[in-house]
């Protein structure tokens, strides 16, 4: 029977987050450094070319490294602090933490800008020059003396922190693909060249974890076998749906498949943004919800990507053409079947339900799930026309969540065992980076 591990201790790893949540510190100022250079690292990240890591696991994991890192260097300056993630160190509790958000976060990302492949010189020297304008402008805000220099100081020590843990840390190591043409393993589309369209970041499962012990502590328990009743009502949902020309689908289902492909990164840093500055979290308290969501969202992409390749699963396109050879009666062959969206890597288990559910659920963590007065949430997706509403609002992250399983079924993406396996596998790693990181000085693992 299949099962998905979730970590002991996660109620209780929920509860102690929520208790400790605090109101803004006193001098912390109106507005938050943590949430502008957030905004600032998304921003930059997701827009490198995908082999420099801007696709979504790329730039989840070098977002994770800047929030790492900001944590780290807000944390070290904070009177009443939680234990640190890489640095321990302390700094004058009167140190700027403005200075110290912006040198951190600047730190880590011209680390990153810097060293990542496959960006031209001019392209790269562009970004760099934004980024080195952009913290300038933030140091100018801070007035000149001791506790300006001090934060600055605490900023560059946790960059170094974050940037020497990093090196050899696996990014842009070879592909874990290994071509099998068998039924039931995964075979990439070919472009208008006849080139097969692959992975543009196939190395992310061999990544090293932030905080989990190994990329594959949670694997899931695997698609289901292709000879299953269950196969056969996964195989059946998605050709019907998911078709690209499928006469099924709703026209708002085919606007919410098309909403939701936008990338989990830039969709839930941003709602913690909107929600920590709604609620007034301070800014140590704002540092660790974006390096706990960021941390449990990267290393739920390693969990996932290493389990990409690991079980290989075809996506629908390859299935349902070659549904013949599955050994199963209930499923039929559709020849020249195609699907509304693709995706350039194997189907199990969704890379997006894995980062959708680390992210929400340290969101609930902090948050509940249920959110008074809703929140906002803005496609991103390239897929959408010019009238269609690109603003949504929800009540609850489950609504959220939910909805994105749906997407991908209707999208011709994944069968439904890969979204909901997904979700787990996310919710597992942020559960255990929740009780095993970021809890207060002196409180025992």
């Amino acid at each position: 029977m299949k099962s998905n591990r979730i970590v002991i201790g996660a109620f209780v790893a929920m509860v102690f987050v929520l208790s400790a949540l605090s109101t803004p510190a006193r001098g912390d100022p109106p507005v938050n450094p943590v949430t502008e250079w957030n905004t600032i690292a998304v921003t930059t990240l997701i827009g490198l070319p995908g082999p420099a890591g801007g696709a979504p696991p790329a730039s989840q994991v070098h977002v994770a490294m800047v929030q790492g890192a900001v944590y780290d260097a807000v944390n070290a300056i904070e009177p009443k602090h939680y234990r640190p993630y890489l640095l321990n160190r302390r700094f004058s509790a009167r140190a700027s933490k403005d200075a110290a958000v912006a040198t951190a976060a600047y730190m880590v990302l011209r680390a990153i800008v810097s060293t990542v492949p496959n960006i031209a010189d001019p392209a790269r020297a562009t970004l760099l020059g934004t980024l080195a304008t952009q913290y300038a402008n933030s140091l100018a805000g801070v007035p000149n003396g001791p506790f300006k220099n001090q934060g600055i100081a605490a900023g560059n020590a946790a960059a170094a922190a974050m940037i020497s843990a990093r090196q050899h840390d696996g990014r842009f190591g070879p592909s874990q693909w290994v071509p099998n043409t068998a039924p039931g393993h995964w075979w990439p589309q070919m472009n208008a060249a006849g080139q097969p369209i692959l992975d543009p970041t196939p190395w992310v499962g061999a990544v090293d974890p932030f905080a989990i012990q190994t990329s594959s502590q949670f694997r899931t328990s695997g698609p289901n076998a292709l000879t299953s009743a269950a196969w056969a009502a996964e195989f059946n949902e998605v050709k019907a749906l998911g078709s690209a020309t499928s006469a099924v689908r709703t026209t708002h289902q085919t606007y919410v498949a098309r909403w939701w492909q936008s990338t989990p990164v830039a969709i839930w840093n941003s709602v913690a943004n909107e929600l920590a500055e709604r609620d007034g979290l301070s800014i140590v308290d704002t540092a660790r919800l974006l390096a706990m969501e960021n941390l449990s969202g990267a290393d739920a992409a390693i969990n996932c990507w290493n389990d990409k390749y690991y079980w290989d699963f075809w996506r629908p396109w390859n299935a349902i053409p070659r549904a013949a050879e599955d050994g199963n009666p209930a499923t039929l062959p559709q020849a020249g079947w195609t699907p509304l969206i693709a995706a350039p890597y194997p189907d199990h288990p969704s890379g997006h339900l894995c980062l959708d559910g680390a992210h929400t659920r340290i969101l609930q963590m902090f948050f509940d799930d249920t959110i008074e007065g809703g929140y906002e949430i803005t496609s991103m997706s390239t897929l959408l026309g010019a009238a269609d509403a690109r603003t949504r609002s929800f009540g609850s992250f489950s609504q959220a969540v939910a909805e994105v399983t749906e997407a991908r079924i209707w999208a011709g993406l994944h069968y439904r065992t890969a979204d909901s396996q997904a979700k787990v596998l996310g919710w597992n790693v942020a559960d255990y980076t929740a009780a095993n990181y970021f809890q207060p000085v002196g409180r025992a693992h």
